[in-house]
């Protein structure tokens, strides 16, 4: 995951063009249980319902790529 110091002023410098997805996802990524989550996910192997928990416990969407 991308690390980013929450209390540099040039790591926020374009905060305040972010949009809701920038926001949420700022602080989704700093939630502990969430990170713990997303490193079990990505360990373990992929089932069809363990993303779909995932994505639903956390409100996830995904855009499909072509």
């Amino acid at each position: 995951m991308l690390v980013v110091d929450w209390r540099s002023e040039r790591d926020y410098a374009k905060f305040e063009k972010a949009e809701t997805a920038d926001i949420a996802w700022e602080w989704l990524r700093r939630d502990s249980e969430y990170e713990h989550e997303f490193r079990s996910l990505t360990a373990a192997a992929r089932s069809i319902a363990m993303p779909q928990q995932f994505r639903k416990k956390w409100g996830l969407s995904f855009r499909r790529q072509s």
